[in-house]
């Protein structure tokens, strides 16, 4: 079972289940596959990026990082993530 923290959202969920099958996307690739906007996926990721879960290689290119992977697993509680912005 997921631990989710209160600033997460059902997107950042769909977000990290995308990356962890697809290894890599943009916030317009993203949000093409899961029928959202591009810029409410763009903010999501770099909430998710400011907590550690996915990374930007590259300018606007996100990928799951091991603590996102743990996550989707259960085995990390995104309560204890801290904000890094």
């Amino acid at each position: 079972m997921r631990k989710r923290a209160e600033w997460m959202t059902r997107a950042d969920d769909e977000i990290l289940e995308y990356l962890a099958s697809e290894t890599a996307g943009t916030p317009k690739v993203i949000a093409d596959a899961l029928d959202r906007s591009n810029g409410y996926i763009g903010v999501r990721c770099r909430k998710l990026a400011s907590y550690g879960l996915v990374e930007r290689p590259s300018r606007g290119f996100y990928v799951i990082t091991d603590a996102g992977t743990a996550y989707l697993e259960g085995e990390l509680d995104a309560s204890t993530l801290s904000d890094d912005e």
